[in-house]
């Protein structure tokens, strides 16, 4: 998969194709087909090994069931997921696919097994676990899709300046000039996990 995920890195969805990929690894079409059946499988197998890049857990937690320690861990997972994610951009674009790849799944047990050990169960373990997932995709693919220049950000928010009577709260709080998007994210996942907490305490 180091071709296929490095055609992709380089040229996007729109720019693999099987008979590039078969090209690139020295390869016939026919023979490329004899282990994948279409490019969308090409594409998940990419996607998940992209994921594998570094192991869920490596190095952050000694399986404590401690506030900071289950946190501690749950944060490395995340923001590394984001980063691998964000050093791919092209696997922002395929999050609504259904895939369960091994990495993918290694990911989610990692993330269950970690809440289940301050001692979330049931209900609340499913939503303590879907609301960081849905929080760590969305900020992924707001990252991504967010391409606007210094020079662009400088201008909306001139333009948000301009009608400060509409836009007060955007344009007194340097709405579009804002781009610490690791740092914010990092103290997003704070807030979240602030309420995780709170919710499996009562």
């Amino acid at each position: 998969m180091d071709e296929a995920v490095a055609l992709l890195d380089e040229e996007g969805i729109d720019g693999l194709t099987m008979r590039r990929l078969a090209e690139r690894i020295g390869s016939g079409v026919t023979t490329l087909y004899w282990h994948v059946d279409t490019k969308d499988d090409v594409v998940d197998l990419a996607l998940d090994a992209i994921l594998g890049e570094l192991p869920p857990g490596d190095g952050t937690s000694d399986g404590s069931a401690a506030d900071d320690e289950w946190r501690a861990a749950i944060v490395a997972l995340l923001v590394d997921w984001r980063t691998t994610m964000l050093r791919h951009p092209w696997s922002a674009a395929l999050l609504q696919r259904p895939t369960l790849g091994p990495n993918l799944l290694a990911r989610m047990e990692f993330l269950q097994a970690t809440l289940v050990r301050p001692g979330f169960t049931g209900a609340h373990l499913h939503t303590a676990t879907w609301t960081l997932y849905n929080y760590l995709m969305g900020a992924t693919v707001a990252r991504a899709s967010f391409q606007l220049s210094e020079e662009d950000r400088e201008t909306a928010q001139r333009r948000l300046r301009d009608r400060s009577e509409e836009f007060p709260t955007l344009s007194a709080h340097q709405y579009m000039l804002e781009d610490d998007w690791d740092g914010t994210f990092v103290t997003g996942l704070g807030y979240v996990l602030d309420g995780i907490a709170a919710a499996g305490k009562r």
